[in-house]
């Protein structure tokens, strides 16, 4: 029998007609059936919405997965689940129902993947559509592995009415039920608007495409029309926009297949569940490997900047190093790196950037992936050159208080292996926050540059000094000479050190093998919590 397809979805395949058919080539004509319902499934939305897919510069739900798994390993789920065709429209079904679902491996680890097709009525989410995720998410919690959702929808579908909205709650509540057991991970890769951007927010990890994906909650068609502002979806809710300022994106790439590759980059980094560690990857990189220059890395002005970034390869395993939220709140660096093979979360001050002072969009950056890092089993590094929080009035008003207090709750909740290096400035309470030993850090270390103080220099001065300075013929030479007075005799780690706060004061060139042995000692670190059912973390 021939299989008809009309402009908006399958019409016929024969497949009422089976109950008819009996003898010896009712076998054969199921065969011949199934072969045409899956051809017609993988055609998605046909020839022509597939081509402008691509004219767009986007790849087809079926391409992505096929660039983000191994080759051959996947399996699909539900490829032929049709939806109830809708209250409004014409009750047209359409196989697969707009998402392709199922499981395969990243080099040789299971995932589980869903894939929204826009070529099927815009990718738009109904009952079913909805229904094929969840299933893979319940199976990504069941059998411990990691959830990949690749978003290209035009939201709920409207023909379905409430149920849209339903199946919408579906999918949240099981991204709530799976964070922190799984990782879950989120491409946007085309549009991502109303209820629809909820789900990638609340996952671990999202990431964009430059020029062809846009997340947000209300198009610029509302805003137009609601606060009358015109604005086109690039500036309303696009990749720079996300990755710079409001901090929905982890990740950004130019276009599809560099962002899969990302994906499949970064899945080398994570464990698959909660209860297992980190893949180990021996990059022949020597453990007691030293680095000379690092001992010259630290300006011997104390107001001059340098790259942190330059300690971070240096000590990391083959100078490998994935930045997440590389483009916001840069005065923050976070990331995966590997130290003797193993998987490290990695959180450094940038001197470079606001010389390297905490303010609020950092402290948020910082304290979500320490969050996530204790969730999956992923030691802490802290790299510390913090000269404190940001002053002024648009931070206080915008609650660094609150904010700062997340960055300070994460390390103090986070039970996985913690240990800091003071590199340089270490100011009042941002000392604390950056994991020091009283908050709870397992082994802290300081470099003969550093400078762990309450106060810088000129601030001590001028409040300890106060008198003398205004008493003084030349009040500037005496603020001049207390200055020095005071980082002659606190700004050095070795005060620190006989308090037992910093456990060892390391040459630079020695802190790759100084982190390395110390994560061995605390492999089989075991720390209890208090029962309580979760903190109040101050959101």
């Amino acid at each position: 029998m021939e299989s008809k397809k009309s402009d908006k979805g399958v019409e016929e395949i024969g497949v009422d007609n089976l109950d008819q058919k009996t003898g010896t080539g009712s076998f054969h004509f199921n065969l011949d059936v199934l072969q045409k319902m899956r051809d017609e499934a993988r055609k998605g939305g046909g020839l022509k919405q597939i081509k402008g897919q691509h004219i767009r510069g986007k790849l087809t739900a079926r391409e992505r997965i096929a660039l983000l798994l191994d080759e051959g390993s996947f399996e699909e789920f539900d490829m032929l689940k049709t939806g109830r065709g809708g209250h409004l429209g014409s009750g047209q079904e359409y196989l697969s129902d707009g998402v392709v679902t199922g499981h395969g491996t990243i080099d040789g680890r299971e995932v589980f993947v869903s894939s929204q097709d826009f070529t099927i009525i815009g990718g738009s989410l109904g009952e079913a559509h909805s229904e094929k995720i969840s299933k893979v998410m319940d199976h990504a919690v069941r059998t411990g592995a990691p959830y990949i959702g690749i978003n290209d929808s035009g939201g709920a579908r409207i023909q379905e009415g409430v149920d849209a909205l339903a199946a919408y709650g579906e999918i949240f509540n099981r991204n709530v039920r799976a964070s922190g057991v799984i990782p879950q991970i989120s491409c946007i890769m085309g549009p991502c608007a109303g209820g629809a951007v909820y789900s990638p927010s609340m996952t671990d990890f999202t990431f964009m495409v430059e020029h062809s994906s846009y997340m947000f909650v209300t198009g610029p068609q509302v805003v137009k029309t609601v606060i009358h502002q015109d604005i086109n979806a690039e500036e309303l809710g696009g990749a720079g926009i996300h990755s710079r300022k409001s901090g929905v994106a982890h990740f950004v790439l130019p276009n599809d297949i560099l962002c899969l590759r990302e994906v499949r980059r970064l899945i080398n980094y994570l464990p698959s569940n909660n209860r297992h560690k980190p893949p180990f990857l021996d990059l022949r990189d020597p453990p007691d490997r030293t680095d000379p220059t690092l001992d010259y890395l630290v300006p011997a002005d104390p107001n001059q900047p340098y790259d942190m970034k330059v300690l971070i390869r240096s000590i990391l395993d083959g100078a490998e190093f994935l930045e997440v939220h590389e483009a916001f709140a840069r005065n923050l660096i976070v990331g995966f790196g590997r130290l003797g093979g193993q998987t490290i979360g990695l959180i450094a001050n940038q001197p470079a950037v606001l010389a390297g002072v905490l303010d609020s969009d950092a402290s948020v950056k910082g304290a979500r992936f320490v969050r996530f890092c204790d969730n999956f089993n992923i030691p802490l590094i802290c790299l510390v050159d913090v000269p404190g929080f940001m002053p002024g009035p648009e931070q206080e008003h915008g609650g660094i208080i609150r904010h700062g207090a997340k960055l300070l709750f994460a390390f103090i909740e986070a039970t996985v292996p913690r240990i800091t290096v003071v590199v340089r400035k270490a100011y009042g309470g941002a000392y604390l926050v950056m994991n020091a030993k009283h908050i709870g850090a397992d082994i802290n270390y300081a470099w003969p540059t550093a400078e762990i103080a309450v106060l810088g220099p000129r601030g001590a001065a001028e409040i300890i000094y106060r008198r003398e300075i205004q008493g003084s013929d030349d009040p500037d030479r005496t603020l001049v000479e207390k200055e020095s007075e005071y980082r002659r005799t606190f700004l050095n780690p070795f005060l620190a050190a006989k308090r037992g706060y910093i456990d060892d004061v390391v040459f630079p060139s020695e802190t790759r093998s100084r982190l390395i042995r110390g994560l061995q000692v605390l492999e089989g670190k075991e720390a209890e919590k208090p029962r309580k059912k979760h903190g109040n973390i101050p959101l």
